[in-house]
C-alpha cells in the first residue's frame, strides 16, 4: 500500500517547495500522527529552511488545509478524467468516476488517517477536516452537475439535483465504509443511474451481488 502524495493533476499555486513541503506532511501524518508534524521537522525533511516552510505555507493549520485541498484535488481530478474518457456514455462515465474515486480512496493512506482522527485520535485536526468534508460534498456535486448536465439527461434541472446529490453522497459513504469491492459497487450505482437517468449505455450492467 502506498502514500499517493505525488501532485495532483490540477495546477498548484505557491512557490518552488509548497508540493515537497504538502506531500512530506502528508506522509509524516500517515506514519506519525499530526501532533508529530512541525515547521522544523518538515524543513529538516525538504532539505529547506524552516522560514522556507513558513513563507510556502504561513502557518500550521494552513497546511493542513493545504494537504486536505491536495488530496481533494486528486479525487476531483480522478472524476474529471472519467468523464473526459467516455463523452458519449454518461452511464460508463459514472461508472468510472466511481470505481477510480473508491480505487483511490482504498489505498489512500491519508484518509485513513483522517478516518482514525473522527474516532479520537489527532482531534485537532477535526474541525477543518468537516470544513473540508462540506468542501468535497459542493465542489464534487459542482462538478458532476456540470458534467452530466453536457449529456443532455431526460430530467429537470430539480430532479437531477436530487440523483447527483444520492451519487456523491453515496460514494462518500463508501469511502468511510466500504460495503463491497470499488468494482462491485461502481457497477451498482451505475446500475442505479441508468435507471434513473433512463439513458442507455454500452456497458452490460448487473445488479453487485457477494457470490
Amino acid at each position: 500500500m502506498t502514500i499517493m502524495s505525488e501532485a495532483p493533476s490540477v495546477a498548484v499555486t505557491g512557490g518552488p517547495y509548497r508540493q515537497p513541503i504538502v506531500a512530506s506532511a502528508i506522509e509524516l501524518t500517515v506514519r506519525s500522527g499530526w501532533s508529530s508534524v512541525t515547521m522544523s521537522k518538515l524543513a529538516e525533511i525538504v532539505g529547506v529552511s524552516r522560514q522556507t516552510v513558513y513563507n510556502e505555507l504561513g502557518s500550521k493549520t494552513q497546511l493542513a488545509e493545504a494537504m486536505i485541498s491536495h488530496e481533494l484535488a486528486r479525487f476531483l481530478s480522478v472524476v474529471r478524467e472519467a468523464f473526459e474518457r467516455h463523452p458519449d456514455d454518461l452511464v460508463e462515465a459514472i461508472h468510472d468516476a466511481v470505481r477510480g474515486v473508491l480505487e483511490l480512496a482504498d489505498d489512500n493512506l491519508l484518509l485513513r488517517a483522517i478516518v482514525s482522527a473522527t474516532h479520537g485520535a489527532d482531534t485537532e485536526l477535526l474541525p477543518l477536516l468537516t470544513v473540508r468534508a462540506g468542501s468535497l460534498l459542493s465542489e464534487a456535486t459542482v462538478m458532476l452537475r456540470g458534467r452530466v448536465r453536457a449529456y443532455d439527461p431526460p430530467l429537470d434541472a430539480s430532479q437531477l439535483d436530487v440523483a447527483i446529490d444520492v451519487v456523491v453522497r453515496t460514494v462518500l459513504s463508501h469511502i468511510m465504509q466500504p460495503s463491497d469491492t470499488p468494482a462491485r459497487t461502481a457497477d451498482g450505482l451505475a446500475w442505479m443511474a441508468s435507471r434513473v437517468l433512463g439513458t442507455s449505455t454500452t456497458r452490460s450492467l448487473r445488479h453487485p451481488s457477494r457470490d
